[in-house]
């Protein structure tokens, strides 16, 4: 991480900033924060520029692109678990996969799979181990999604990959990059958010800045949960057949037996995940290599080994 220290309420203090000002300059949000704009530019820095602990990202509808979301987890030997993450990582349908320890012993892996291409999951996760599950999984609490297709130009799976990684690139790099003009991105930005497809931006926090993560599989959430975690860094998800896949991230310098003993009566299944055990770090999905640069949709999961 660059060897700095990160101060919780500092980075906390930013994320809400970020969260309500996505795209504006830092002298602007100092200017309607009524915050003093050196220290709110120190603290970008800190954990924005110099250490990238904190990125904004543009929170994208895969659903309305035809793409169904999953998470899996296999067993592979600790010896295997570096080579087999490696390779996984050239699939593009998979933007993560770290070590997991708990329930299973090995890799838990987030896939987006085209919705035509649901049958060939169990081909390609045998591809990497003999033992393994996976759920269908859609944000909480759930509702019914309505699944589009790719069908734009190559030039929006540039565009999208750029604002996923970071939607405060400046438009001169946007340009560079696509090679075309500021209305004519515009143009694209906005036909994205037309569609439902941009549905906005969020603040990510990196696995630098919390290196571990709690995974648990509970058949229900309780009130009692609800509240008292609703001010942590909790994600929930709804799986299918049924349940809750629900992940709590942290430092490792916390109190990792405290926090073990807080989480786990909350759910029936739970482990942990390993974000800096190697140097893979969270990829994040690509939509300039999965999809076809002829218009033609999606590349087949099965094409990358």
């Amino acid at each position: 991480m660059s060897g700095i220290s990160v101060n919780k309420e500092e980075i906390e203090f930013l994320i809400n900033l970020l969260d309500k000002y996505p795209l504006e300059s830092i002298n602007s949000i100092a200017k309607k924060e009524n915050i003093s704009y050196a220290k709110l530019k120190k603290l970008f820095d800190k954990y924005y520029e110099a250490s990238k602990s904190l990125t904004v990202s543009a929170s994208i509808s895969i659903a309305k692109l035809g793409l169904m979301s999953y998470v899996a987890f296999l067993s592979v030997p600790r010896e295997n678990i570096k080579s087999t993450i490696a390779k996984m990582y050239r699939n593009p349908f998979i933007p993560v996969a770290v070590p997991f320890f708990g329930f299973i012993n090995g890799v838990s892996t987030v896939m987006y799979v085209p919705l035509e291409q649901r049958d060939k999951i169990d081909e390609l996760l045998s591809r990497y181990s003999p033992n393994y599950e996976y759920y269908e999984v859609y944000a909480y609490p759930s509702k019914k999604l309505e699944f589009g297709k790719w069908e734009f130009s190559y030039d929006y799976a540039l565009l999208l990959d750029i604002l996923k990684r970071d939607a405060r690139t400046p438009m001169k790099e946007i340009e560079e990059a696509l090679g075309k003009k500021r209305p004519t991105i515009r143009y694209m930005i906005n036909r994205l958010k037309e569609l439902g497809i941009l549905r906005g931006f969020m603040t990510v926090v990196n696995e630098e800045a919390y290196n571990r993560g709690f995974c648990g599989i509970a058949r229900s959430l309780s009130k009692e949960f609800l509240d008292k975690f609703k001010e942590h860094e909790i994600m929930i998800g709804v799986i299918k057949p049924e349940g809750y896949l629900i992940e709590w991230y942290f430092s490792s310098e916390e109190d990792i037996y405290q926090k073990i003993l807080e989480f786990s009566k909350y759910v029936d299944r739970f482990g942990i995940y390993y974000f800096d055990m190697f140097d893979f770090g969270i990829r994040g999905f690509s939509f300039s290599k999965a999809v076809k640069k002829d218009r033609k949709g999606y590349h087949s999961i099965l094409d990358f080994d």
